[in-house]
């Protein structure tokens, strides 16, 4: 048994028109509208570690299930938090093994690109990389840097898996996401990890406490890539149900324990 999503239909239609005319609208807006038709409604944990404010960064697992669509996760995340959020989105979706790929692919990157115009989002290239993204990906994490560096206050967030995973299993993120998570709180920023889940027929968003990163020195790019991703896929962990913890389950067992490279804000 899985929750009843539905959109109300002046957000689809007011998303067409400012979609074509190239007008601006509220993602947080949208997203309580369509969040409140969520029956049963949206199940909040840790509402006392919900940001109030920037700068954060947000992180939040890529749940899936064959029916679910993502972009319900990031409805129920800025519908939640009190604070209009940027989002760094996929730029195209990639239909793998599907014989109508390639028209997908095309009318994806047609339509994300008025998305993210639309709410003001970065747009990212699809996980796992690909050669010819190389160049695209690289003005994205640019674009988010510079971002995050002209609104110091900022609330971003982001999917470190990037995509789909078998039964919203926790995974290891693409190479290079635990540098560009390094980069974004460089700054002492702080991270607020969220899980996204559905449990018992309701959607679920449980919110971890906020840390700050701490990565050791003396690692090589490679070695702090690696390092980053393990810690805020551990610190992940902690927020979903065992089931969906895959690897990490045994890191997110450790009742009370917090690991070093992560450091509670005051």
């Amino acid at each position: 048994m899985f929750p009843s999503y539905s959109y109300p239909k002046h957000v689809v239609w007011g998303l067409v028109a400012s979609g074509l005319l190239g007008r601006p609208r509220s993602f947080r807006l949208d997203g309580q509208a369509c969040v409140r038709r969520i029956q049963p409604p949206l199940r909040i944990l840790g509402g006392e570690n919900i940001p109030s404010g920037g700068p954060c960064l947000i992180i939040f697992n890529h749940y899936y299930r064959p029916g679910f669509n993502a972009w319900w996760m990031a409805f129920a995340i800025a519908a939640t938090v009190p604070a209009d959020i940027h989002f760094v989105m996929t730029s195209e979706l990639t239909f793998p093994g599907k014989w109508y790929a390639p028209l997908g692919m095309a009318g994806s990157r047609w339509l994300l690109k008025r998305i993210s115009h639309t709410y003001g989002f970065t747009p990212m290239p699809p996980m796992p990389p690909r050669p010819q993204d190389v160049k695209a990906r690289a003005t994205s994490v640019r674009a988010t840097l510079a971002y995050a560096h002209s609104h110091p206050q900022a609330i971003l967030a982001l999917a470190p898996e990037g995509g789909d995973q078998p039964g919203g299993v926790l995974a290891w993120p693409p190479s290079g996401t635990g540098r560009f998570i390094a980069l974004l709180t460089s700054a002492g920023v702080p991270i607020t990890p969220v899980g996204v889940y559905e449990e018992a027929g309701g959607l679920c968003l449980n919110f971890g406490s906020a840390h700050r990163l701490a990565a050791p020195t003396g690692l090589s790019a490679d070695e702090k890539d690696h390092y980053v991703a393990g810690m805020i896929m551990r610190d992940l962990a902690q927020q979903v149900p065992r089931r969906l913890r895959g690897e990490f389950d045994r890191a997110a067992s450790t009742s009370g324990t917090l690991h070093p490279a992560l450091v509670p804000t005051e």
